[in-house]
């Protein structure tokens, strides 16, 4: 039996470069994975924002909304996670939640207060600022035609 046992330095161990391709194929080119979290976060606060910021009854429409985008937040974050080279092309989709999430304040609930609008203001440019970390790094590491 051979020995196997390799303390200290790797680069001498007998597979490592499978162990290498192994381990790049695993992360798949996750190059944000940092952003998975945050992204997941900003989907649960969207989601309970209407309550954490206490909505005023007069705007369920926008209640409903907020949950029903927090809740695609969080749906596009795991799927960051669990297959990120077929997800990441979907950040632009981000982008544009967080847009919408900016000027839905105005469409859809009838005269929001200023709480509803900088909430909405705060959760949108955030949005918008990770999917385009999202689609800046997935851009980056496509390769090239």
């Amino acid at each position: 039996m051979a020995n196997v046992s390799h303390r200290g330095d790797m680069s001498t161990h007998p597979d490592v470069s499978e162990m290498r391709e192994r381990y790049a194929r695993m992360l798949g080119g996750r190059d944000v994975a940092l952003v998975d979290g945050p992204v997941f976060l900003l989907g649960l606060y969207c989601a309970a924002s209407p309550w954490i910021v206490h909505y005023a009854a007069s705007q369920p429409a926008l209640m409903t909304h907020n949950l029903i985008m927090g809740i695609a937040i969080g749906l596009l974050a795991l799927g960051f996670t669990r297959a990120p080279e077929r997800m990441y092309g979907l950040s632009w989709a981000m982008c544009a939640m967080g847009i919408w999430m900016i000027i839905a304040p105005w469409i859809v609930g009838t005269a929001p207060d200023a709480g509803v609008i900088v909430n909405n203001i705060v959760i949108g440019a955030l949005a918008l600022l990770l999917g385009l970390i999202c689609a800046g790094t997935a851009a980056k590491s496509t390769p090239g035609p």
